[in-house]
């Protein structure tokens, strides 16, 4: 399957800010800022749980501002400046990890959120240019493509930045681990500017509607009419009710898998090359997804990655060595890519093209709500047990739900349906 050089420049945004994802959010800030918080003598459940309510709180913010951004970016011509502004902010709020003191640590969570807003803000626009970029039964593939080279792009960085603490650590580099850290940060916003510029020069929007006098309020009026008109959209419906629980479940073992290392007493090196082998594993095997995707039904594959995702929690439960961990790890990066790859591509396929935005804001706004739920109910549990395995296991219950949702999506008849309701809005 050859793609065009528009499909390309979009599957390039992810190789660009696929970066922030394994170094900032997965992989070196919750070492870093755990690390701050252990100085200033906040105990290793407090600053997980600390950690869990930041992303409680940046994830609220974007959730409340997505679908009226994404409302508006579907006039024509607002995509784009609206992708811009969050991706920027987003490469800003990196840089800044790179100049606040190692011992604020709460000036690092605040930090960590503004940059953390830009990159979801940013994604929720790209995500709305799938649908400007390519047909709907490229979808699968294209999506898939994206997430796999997200994976391979950001194992770069990731490398480059281990290597550069190791040789500080071991005196080979004439400055501190905080200094090569703080390198790895400025990388980062490096990377993700540089590989973004494919997608900044080459992608445009398609859909859209034209824009009316006082856009913010005609704005506000689409999106109650939206919300009102939902339900008649039966399989988007359903299936965002399903995506909001079992992805809530993948974000927070994303974002807190680190910190959960660390307070099982695995050394950061470890956990560094663990998350860098997750990235390689991860890149074939969201290839590997979106092929199977075009040879079985729809969902079939996103009940796989579930089910895979409730054999993480329940073996979560009892890990205890770096032994383990390699193997969850291993678990996770079998589906990680696929699950959140084929997600986008199916509720790209059930939406109306010229609404993509304002969907995709719905289907941010599910995702983010529900990101509130996890990392909290991780936090809490944490904090009443004292035992980091018990919030992560208390996962399980988000998948079975999501599952059980899922079956009850339409499979037969989804592209005529929206196809009528699109041509009477």
């Amino acid at each position: 399957m050859t793609y065009t050089k528009t499909e390309h420049s979009w599957m390039f945004y992810d190789w660009a800010e696929s970066a922030f994802s394994i170094i900032v959010t997965t992989a070196i800030f919750p070492i870093y800022y755990s690390s701050a918080a252990e100085l200033s003598g906040v105990s290793n459940g407090n600053s997980t749980a600390y950690l869990g309510y930041t992303i409680s709180i940046f994830t609220l913010i974007i959730a409340v501002l997505s679908p009226l951004l994404g409302t508006m970016a579907d006039v024509k011509g607002f995509k784009k400046k609206f992708f811009f502004t969050f991706f920027a902010l987003g490469v800003l709020g990196t840089l800044s990890l790179a100049i606040i003191p190692d011992t604020s640590w709460f000036v690092l969570l605040i930090g960590y959120a503004i940059a953390s807003i830009g990159m979801a803000g940013s994604n929720v626009f790209y995500d709305g240019f799938l649908v400007d970029i390519t047909k709907p039964e490229r979808m699968n593939r294209v999506s898939s493509r994206g997430f796999s080279l997200g994976y391979i792009g950001s194992s770069i960085p990731f490398l480059i930045s281990i290597g550069v603490i190791l040789l500080s650590q071991n005196g080979v580099l004439p400055f501190s681990t905080i200094s090569a850290t703080r390198f790895a940060f400025i990388l980062t916003a490096l990377w993700w500017t540089v590989f973004s510029l494919p997608m900044l020069k080459n992608v445009h929007q398609i859909h859209g509607i034209e824009r009316q006098p006082k856009l913010i309020k005609h704005s506000f009026k689409r999106l109650f009419s939206t919300f009102r008109q939902l339900k008649q959209y039966r399989a988007a419906f359903l299936f965002l009710i399903a995506y909001m629980f079992y992805i809530d479940g993948v974000g927070t073992i994303i974002s807190m898998s680190t910190a959960y290392g660390t307070d099982l007493g695995l050394q950061a090196t470890d956990l560094l090359i663990v998350l860098f082998v997750v990235q390689i594993v991860a890149a074939p095997f969201a290839i590997l997804y979106g092929r199977l995707a075009d040879r079985f039904p729809g969902k079939t594959m996103i009940y796989v990655a579930i089910i895979v995702y409730i054999g993480v929690c329940t073996y979560a439960f009892f890990m205890s060595t770096l032994v383990d961990f390699w193997i969850l790890a291993m678990l996770i990066a079998t589906s990680q890519g696929g699950i959140q790859a084929l997600s986008r591509a199916y509720f790209g396929r059930i939406i109306p093209s010229h609404k993509a935005n304002e969907f995709f804001g719905l289907y941010d706004i599910f995702g983010r709500f529900a990101s509130i739920i996890g990392p909290t109910m991780v936090a809490t549990i944490t904090q009443l047990t004292g035992r980091s395995n018990y919030g992560v296991f208390s996962l399980i219950l988000l998948f079975i739900v999501g599952f059980f949702v899922l079956t009850k999506v339409p499979e037969e008849g989804i592209t005529t349906v929206v196809e009528e309701l699109s041509s009477t809005i």
